[in-house]
Formats: C-alpha cells, sequence, structure tokens
C-alpha cells in the first residue's frame, strides 16, 4: 500500500477542502492510501502547547508522519506571499528527517488558498517548494494537459492546486479537479518510484 501524506494547515478551512479533494485523488489510485493531516496554530506572543488532539478534523502530523510516507502533498492559506506560520514552524521542526535523508526521492507537491486574486498564490507554491527541495523530494506539479488548468478563471496553477475564495462559498469545479489530479500524480508516481 502507498501512503501519500496530505499535510496541511487551514485558517478558514478553503485550505482543508482541497486537502480533502486531494486525498480522494489519491485514493482513485488502486493500492493508495490517503493520510491526512494537519499541524496547530501557534502563538505569536509566547511558547504555547496545543492538545495532543484537536477539537476536529485532521490529527496532527509528527515527524513519523513524514518518514512513513511514500509521497507527501503540502498545504497552507496564502499569507503575505508565503505559507502560514504554523505550518512553517512545523516544517522548521524536520531537521531530523533531513538528516536521515527520510524524504529523499519521494515525490511532493504543493498547494494553496488565498483570499485576494493577486495575493502571492504562485509566491505561497513556491516557498512551500524550497524545503521540499532541501529534504530531496521530487516535486509534482500540473501539466497544462489538465484541461480545468486552462479553463480555470479562479485557483489554479501549474505550480500546484489554488483556490480563490474572494465571491464564492467553496471550490471551484475547477480548482477540485485540479486538486483530484494532483492527488492521483502523486501515488502513480509514488507507485512507480516504489517499484523500482
Amino acid at each position: 500500500m502507498i501512503k501519500i501524506l496530505v499535510l496541511y494547515f487551514s485558517h478558514n478551512g478553503a485550505t482543508a477542502e482541497m486537502a480533502n479533494y486531494i486525498a480522494r485523488g489519491v485514493e482513485a489510485v488502486t493500492g493508495a492510501e490517503a493520510v491526512l493531516r494537519t499541524v496547530p496554530d501557534i502563538s505569536s506572543v509566547c511558547e504555547k502547547t496545543a492538545a495532543s488532539i484537536p477539537a476536529h478534523g485532521a490529527i496532527y502530523a509528527t515527524l513519523d508522519d513524514l518518514k512513513q510516507c511514500d509521497g507527501l502533498a503540502l498545504g497552507s492559506p496564502t499569507h503575505f506571499g508565503n505559507m502560514a506560520a504554523p505550518l512553517k514552524y512545523f516544517i522548521d521542526g524536520t531537521t531530523e528527517i533531513w538528516f536521515s535523508g527520510a524524504l529523499i526521492g519521494k515525490p511532493a507537491g504543493v498547494f494553496t488558498s488565498t483570499g485576494s486574486l493577486h495575493g502571492g498564490q504562485e509566491s505561497t507554491l513556491l516557498a512551500m517548494m524550497l524545503p521540499l527541495l532541501h529534504h530531496g523530494m521530487l516535486l509534482l506539479g500540473l501539466p497544462y494537459t489538465e484541461t480545468a488548468l486552462r479553463e480555470t478563471t479562479s485557483g489554479g496553477t501549474p505550480y500546484g492546486p489554488s483556490h480563490l475564495s474572494v465571491e464564492q462559498a467553496g471550490l471551484t469545479d475547477h480548482e477540485k479537479k485540479l486538486c483530484l489530479a494532483l492527488g492521483t500524480r502523486l501515488a502513480k508516481t509514488a507507485h512507480l518510484l516504489k517499484q523500482q
């Protein structure tokens, strides 16, 4: 069984909705399982300890989730053209994984949501790619053969799925298709890499 970790932070629910569609795309591939995980919020004024189990949604990620995955989808809302601090905080704590090389050669993709048309979707996706490159992961985007990428009038980039939440409730059909496509692409690539 291939395990794709769908690791995200979501403040208002849009990124979580994307994560769920990516998970569906993963599980559309025979022999693939999506593992949904989130990270706790952090305090801007003091160190705080979050409960080990969140009140709702996905459970919090651990370093073991990273060690045991066969691929990774990393998602965050866009905050000033960058990933949200809670996700960055978690990633900054993965030095042990980096030293061990546990993520080297595994496929990865990124996704984001934003509340403004020019809010930095692509710069956020690129920023999330940097630590994955340092971990030796193989980055996957979305090719233009995905027709939703050519037809979308809201979110969607070749760097990974994105969501624009300005005037709509929930993901558009094109955004859903792009999330599904990334999940499927990660699972199929992980299968191919594991066979070698």
